[in-house]
């Protein structure tokens, strides 16, 4: 469908918009925010994206930034791209964005004292995968597999398949797999409840 542009100086000069779901703050209030081990971090995102899919808020995918010395959490993101209508709102660069605001600095390596770690519910997209190093993100630690979010028709879009390796030689760690099982299950459940796969209009997915 089309979509008539206006030519509105105010709307050409509105900022994004990107709103997280009224839940999180009675969320976050009844979780600790320091997770000193990747299990309780991913615990939190997973659980974090579970109760965005029960009040359908969304994509099914969750994301947070902690302090890699202390495992204070700095931000949390979850999958905005259908309710702000804005094809950037990965749950990752929405926890990314959030922590570098919260922080003051657009690098958080520069503005953490011994940097951050980046945990999410599946692997980086290809968006997402190139948006990390210029974050200053010290460490990637994901649950399910790229694989696992294109078998339920997700595009995930081009990604080398050595990028492990080159986040290696960009200084950034990633850890793989964990909780796998539990971010499958969240996966193939949106998508049996009917869950929107949304992406990008092409020859072989329709507009």
């Amino acid at each position: 469908m089309a979509t008539m542009i206006d030519s509105d100086l105010g709307a050409l000069t509105a900022p994004i918009q990107i709103e997280c779901p009224d839940w999180f703050s009675s969320f976050l209030a009844g979780r600790s925010h320091r997770c000193v081990d990747d299990s309780d971090r991913m615990r939190l995102v997973l659980d974090l994206t579970a109760e965005h899919l029960r009040a359908r808020t969304g994509g099914p995918f969750g994301a947070a930034v902690f302090a890699a010395v202390d495992g204070s959490l700095i931000s949390v993101g979850v999958n905005l791209v259908e309710g702000s209508r804005c094809s950037i709102a990965h749950a990752e660069m929405v926890a990314i964005g959030k922590a570098q605001q919260r922080v003051g600095h657009h690098d958080l390596r520069a503005a953490v004292p011994g940097g951050c770690v980046l945990v999410s519910s599946a692997e980086p997209c290809a968006m997402c995968l190139g948006a990390l190093p210029w974050s200053g993100i010290n460490r990637l630690v994901c649950a399910a597999r790229d694989a696992d979010v294109r078998a339920i028709g997700f595009d995930e879009g081009h990604k080398p398949p050595d990028w492990v390796a080159g986040y290696a030689r960009r200084g950034i760690a990633v850890t793989r797999d964990l909780m796998r099982t539990e971010a499958v299950a969240l996966l193939r459940a949106y998508a049996a409840e009917g869950g929107t796969i949304y992406g990008p209009a092409s020859p072989t997915r329709p507009a």
